[in-house]
């Protein structure tokens, strides 16, 4: 059987608004998610461009909590560690650079931090 193209059209754009819908409730729940997330754990707010702070809050959100994940849950890392980490955590600030470290692997957080730039740190006291 073959559909006519008006009915092609019409059922590609149905499927492409519902995964549109389905997208925003996703980037809603994950934005929830990274903010309660920042706010539990003292995290300082980003800075850069208006458009981008969702996006790097979720990146944040996203690479630190998978660093947790492999470096004390599945790993050796102590809470002193951690601890230690999660401090150089809040000095980068920078939306950008978030950004494009979204796709590191969680064990790669210290070094990426390491290497991090004075242009990448606030200037606000990380340590409240």
């Amino acid at each position: 059987m073959q559909i006519s193209t008006d009915c092609w059209k019409a059922a590609r754009d149905e499927d492409s608004a519902g995964k549109e819908e389905w997208l925003a409730a996703r980037r809603a729940e994950e934005q929830q998610a990274a903010t309660e997330w920042a706010e539990r754990f003292d995290m300082p707010p980003l800075e850069g461009p208006e458009k981008a702070l969702a996006w790097g809050e979720r990146s944040r959100h996203q690479l630190v909590t998978t660093a947790y994940s492999a470096l004390v849950t599945e790993g050796s890392w102590d809470k002193a560690d951690w601890a230690a980490l999660e401090d150089t955590i809040r000095t980068v600030t920078r939306v950008g650079w978030w950004i494009d470290q979204r796709d590191a692997e969680g064990t790669d957080l210290p070094e990426l931090l390491d290497a991090a730039t004075s242009d990448d740190i606030g200037t606000e006291n990380p340590f409240r």
